[in-house]
């Protein structure tokens, strides 16, 4: 795939501010495609492009994106415009630099960008100290999507969606009980044994079977009580206190593909969130 929108050159100082973004939002004359609005900043302009081009498939999680030189030829913009593109790109863990070697999508596979979404650290050591997560599939199920988890991924009530169970553990003690749904196209084929064969992030599963990348998420966090369901699948009486963590995951665009609803475990372990 290529996008090649004829950007016009960029303006000079003396044009002031505002003429970049003014000039080159002008779909009729200047190629750039109608949804990039006007008003955005030239950078945020090629955020977008390079954004549409992730979500096409170009370039593909832990693939080496074109140098800011060839991109910057490719836009007819300035390295200075595309740098900026790239840096607020990387801020969201959307492309990672590496030093003297380039810049490249960001995968689920790599270490620090799959504990991204776990936030239920130890109270004393670290993760690595923990060791790897003990996954047990509980369930994968196909049904028909209710009209509460419908409607938080944008489905019809009655659309095919999957239902999955598991059970995440550390050092044989049950720390995780989640739920998650997940729509029923982009992820036909998952099962219970592709789940339970594969040792890695589940969302690098995604990544690589599906073509699906979660970039972003929202929570809402509350303390519950163990039902018996739970109390018996995490081992603690019924009545428990827990935390309850639901998770809506989106892929490229703000398109939701994951509704995770998790209940955590927290005598030994806290849930952490870094504010900036």
């Amino acid at each position: 795939m290529a996008i090649n929108p004829a950007f016009p050159p960029e303006p000079s100082p003396a044009d002031g501010p505002d003429t970049a973004a003014q000039g080159s939002g002008d779909a009729s004359g200047s190629g750039l495609a109608p949804t990039a609005p006007a008003f955005s900043p030239l950078y945020q302009q090629i955020k977008t492009l390079i954004l549409r081009s992730l979500q096409a498939g170009e370039w593909k999680p832990g693939d080496m994106i074109p140098s800011e030189f060839d991109l910057a030829a490719r836009f007819r913009v300035s390295q200075g415009t595309v740098r900026k593109a790239i840096d607020e790109l990387a801020t969201d863990n959307l492309l990672v630099r590496r030093q003297g070697k380039g810049t490249f999508v960001a995968t689920h596979a790599e270490q620090h960008i799959q504990y991204r979404f776990l936030r239920l650290l130890p109270d004393t050591g670290d993760l690595a100290q923990q060791g790897p997560a003990e996954r047990r599939i509980i369930e994968c199920r196909r049904l028909r999507a209710s009209a509460d988890v419908a409607r938080q991924l944008a489905l019809r009530t009655g659309d095919p969606i999957l239902q999955v169970k598991r059970v995440l553990a550390f050092a044989g003690s049950p720390a995780i009980l989640e739920d998650l749904w997940l729509p029923g196209g982009p992820f036909k084929g998952l099962t219970v044994e592709t789940l339970s064969d594969d040792k890695g992030p589940m969302y690098a599963l995604f990544e690589t079977q599906f073509g699906v990348r979660m970039v972003r998420a929202v929570e809402k966090i509350k303390a519950v009580a163990a039902d018996a369901d739970a109390a018996r699948l995490l081992g603690v009486p019924e009545g428990h206190p827990l935390l309850s963590v639901e998770r809506l995951a989106y892929t490229y665009n703000d398109v939701p593909m994951e509704l995770r609803r998790g209940l955590y475990r927290t005598e030994s372990r806290h849930y952490r969130n870094e504010l900036s």
